[in-house]
């Protein structure tokens, strides 16, 4: 049962809360060591809050799932994890969550309950509601980074950073609408929300929110306080262009979208350029 149980954790979903690094990073703290253990603490405390989100939502949506296409193979939809087991997992999450959550930092608890609690009101109420909706899931991200810098002692961390993540994270919250839209239109059932969505609109939205996600981000590069007089940052630029534009080309053309996080483990051009963008971010930000 414990395969089954691990599955229903989606751990792959865990990569979403590597945006608890970005107070550490961005703020130049990366090499203090003390902040760095404390980061990495927060992130398996906050792996683990995810886990038991997801082990409530499967639980509450049980009956939907089982008559959803794909959903229906998920461990507690399927029958491969009771959901008295799955109960009694997320009770033992808790338990380990809170105490230790408390002991590395208060409001570091706090932004843990916060992100439980608005993604319990999310599954039962708030994802049935158009626009309100995809304004959640965003806050999602937003949470992610404020717990990073609650954790550490920040210095200099721009504001600019939190607007920018705000309006990517609407920019893949969208995309990942358009793909369940697309995927109803084509296979039926799916969320109850989508009846408010047409793909036009959300088409419509994709570009407003990918327009304002390069602006803030590009002014981020050259305002920020601790950033390189010589405005090296500016350099970052087309690699957070190409991304967005990869990320969009794959929710329009390619279809995808519908789980971003699958995307960033499958889709190379994506991850090289990622992965080249966090390169220029390091080198510019400790060694030049």
């Amino acid at each position: 049962m414990f395969p089954a149980l691990l599955r229903a954790m989606r751990p792959k979903q865990w990569a979403k809360n590597i945006l608890l690094f970005a107070a550490l990073v961005f703020d130049r703290q990366l090499t203090n060591l003390p902040a760095l253990l404390d980061t990495l603490a927060g992130f398996a405390l906050f792996c683990l809050t995810a886990s038991a989100v997801y082990l409530v939502n499967d639980l509450h949506d049980l009956e939907a799932d089982r008559q959803h296409p794909t959903k229906r193979n998920r461990p507690i939809a399927s029958g491969a994890l009771p959901p008295r087991i799955a109960w009694a997992a997320v009770a033992v999450l808790v338990l380990v969550i809170v105490p230790l959550g408390w002991r590395l930092s208060p409001a570091f608890l706090a932004m843990l309950t916060a992100y439980f609690t608005l993604n319990v009101l999310y599954s039962v109420w708030l994802k049935h509601e158009p626009i309100i909706d995809v304004l959640v899931l965003a806050s999602f991200y937003i949470l992610r980074v404020g717990a990073g810098v609650v954790l550490i002692r920040v210095e200099r961390f721009s504001p600019w950073l939190y607007v920018a993540m705000l309006f990517l994270a609407l920019f893949l919250g969208i995309g990942k609408r358009r793909a369940e839209l697309i995927s109803l239109q084509a296979n039926g059932g799916g969320r109850k929300v989508l009846q408010f969505y047409s793909q036009h609109f959300l088409d419509q939205l994709l570009i407003i929110v990918l327009t304002i996600a390069v602006m803030t981000y590009s002014l981020y590069t050259f305002t920020a306080p601790n950033l390189p007089e010589n405005h090296a940052m500016m350099l970052t630029i087309p690699f957070v262009i190409y991304g967005i534009f990869r990320y969009l080309w794959l929710v329009q053309v390619g279809g995808h979208g519908e789980a971003p996080e699958d995307l960033l483990f499958s889709d190379r051009p994506l991850q090289v350029d990622l992965a080249l963008w966090a390169a220029a971010v390091f080198v510019i930000f400790y060694l030049s």
